[in-house]
């Protein structure tokens, strides 16, 4: 094959492994698709998150404990990440997934949406209707985020993997902001016809746009010779392989570590400038500002470094940045222990933006590593161990919240100073991002050279590394 096909850009192999036919390489075009899916992932998810949690809260005047519960639940959900990516590793396709799942998410957000307007009558049935609802959503986003990066990992060149994560991460972020903005005003004055209203349109956009964005995006199934062999018939029996592949079970530990460090620290920061900064909730509101636009210069540095060259040299590997990236991460958390210590004269808005590009550093290069990751190993595992990992990082995720405010509670309980109880909470944040660090550093680099262009296969056929492991 050659020329381009929707968007999917040269037809070099990209990392089919060499185990068959090659399947065509996602160009540019291709790649923005699956990040308009992504954004669509995130509209859903941000309406069910903060707009929900905020009705319950504010309008309802319901205990923060109820949404918070309902948030924690659709983490917990997500455990089933490995299962989804397994059903398209046997299927040989992830379209299905990604739709299917999408369309289990936006009816999860409608039925959130229904269930609050049912709390102010009913509040047993609404809570009830509320939980199936936050089910729905966990189970929708791992269905359809797992199966989305299971694409990315199989289609993208390595030399543009760095670029594509972000590029798909910054468009659900976009999903974010946008559904916010667009989203609050068209509720003002609000109602709960309003709150339907609105729920029922983002979930209808969502699954439209993505049932075009995959229209004649991932092509028939390839014929590839062996796969009925290679085909996986055992949940179980395929989890236990891949957690015995070295490779992916070093990278479940990382991610796991890593993500614990990265969201702990976010539920606490704004009440920290608070306390002992003496920073108004608008002024720490704008802080969150800093450190996400500090995230989005971190990404933007990794995708420029990994697609580009000085004088013909690499700026720095994958692994480099990652283990840059959580190293800075501590120092950046260090610098936070010391505003704790020393007070308001710290300059926390630069300690924030520091924090904000080297968690945004490490975060990208470590996507783009676990895209590459997912492709080695034995054949049609690839949504098994991306699964593994989405599940990895979904419990950091609900765990680290958790943890973070329960810590900077204890630390105040006992040590009877605030500043002092969140300096030790941020230390032993840092703690974690050295350990990251160390993981990190054992990610092994893909083996085949990477030029201006991708010719062949990105990653060495893994089955003869893997003989010995």
């Amino acid at each position: 094959m050659s020329g381009t096909d929707s968007g999917q850009g040269k037809v070099p192999d990209d990392g089919t492994h060499a185990r068959g036919t090659p399947e065509r390489s996602f160009g540019w075009l291709a790649v923005a698709r699956l990040g308009l899916i992504q954004a669509c992932l995130g509209a859903v998810v941000v309406l069910a998150t903060s707009t929900l949690n905020r009705v319950m809260v504010v309008e309802l005047a319901l205990p923060a404990l109820l949404p918070g519960m309902l948030v924690a639940m659709h983490y917990v959900v997500q455990l089933l990440r490995p299962r989804m990516g397994f059903g398209s590793d046997r299927s040989g396709r992830c379209s299905p997934w990604i739709l299917g799942g999408m369309l289990v998410l936006a009816s999860g957000g409608v039925l959130g949406a229904f269930a609050v307007t049912q709390m102010d009558q009913a509040l047993a049935s609404g809570i009830a209707l509320a939980v199936i609802a936050f089910l729905m959503i966990g189970a929708g986003v791992s269905a359809s985020g797992t199966s989305v990066l299971v694409l990315l990992a199989k289609r993208v060149p390595e030399r543009r993997r760095a670029g594509a994560a972000t590029m798909v991460w910054l468009m659900m972020i976009a999903g974010f902001a946008v559904t916010a903005g667009v989203g609050g005003k068209m509720l003002d004055p609000y109602s709960e016809t309003r709150l339907l209203a609105v729920a029922a349109s983002v979930a209808a956009i969502a699954v439209t746009v993505t049932a075009l964005m995959l229209l004649r995006l991932e092509g028939a199934p390839n014929g590839r010779t062996g796969d009925a062999q290679q085909t996986p018939r055992d949940f179980m029996r395929t989890l236990t392989a891949v957690w015995r592949e070295p490779e992916a079970r070093q990278f479940t530990i990382f991610v796991f570590v890593s993500m614990l460090a990265f969201s702990a620290q976010d539920l606490i920061l704004e009440p920290f400038a608070g306390s002992v900064f003496g920073f108004t909730p608008g002024e720490s509101t704008q802080l969150s500002g800093i450190q996400h636009s500090g995230i989005l210069i971190g990404m933007l540095l990794v995708a420029a470094a990994g697609s580009g060259r000085i004088f013909g040299r690499k700026l720095g590997s994958l692994r480099f940045w990652t283990v840059s990236g959580c190293i800075a991460s501590a120092f950046a958390l260090a610098g936070l222990v010391a505003a704790g210590l020393i007070g308001p004269g710290w300059p926390l808005s630069a300690n924030v933006m520091l924090l904000g590009a080297a968690n945004g550093a490490f975060s990208i290069a470590a996507i783009a590593s676990m895209m590459r990751l997912a492709s080695e190993g034995a054949a049609r595992r690839e949504g098994t161990r991306m699964g593994l990992w989405g599940a990895a990082q979904a419990l950091a995720f609900g765990l680290g919240g958790l943890i973070g405010t329960a810590l900077s509670d204890l630390a105040r309980l006992l040590v009877n100073d605030t500043a002092i109880a969140y300096a030790i909470v941020f230390g032993l944040e840092a703690m974690l991002f050295i350990v990251s660090a160390r993981l990190a550093s054992r990610i092994r680099e893909a083996q085949a050279p990477e030029g201006p262009e991708v010719r062949g296969p990105a990653i060495k056929p893994i089955k003869q590394e893997t003989a010995h492991a």
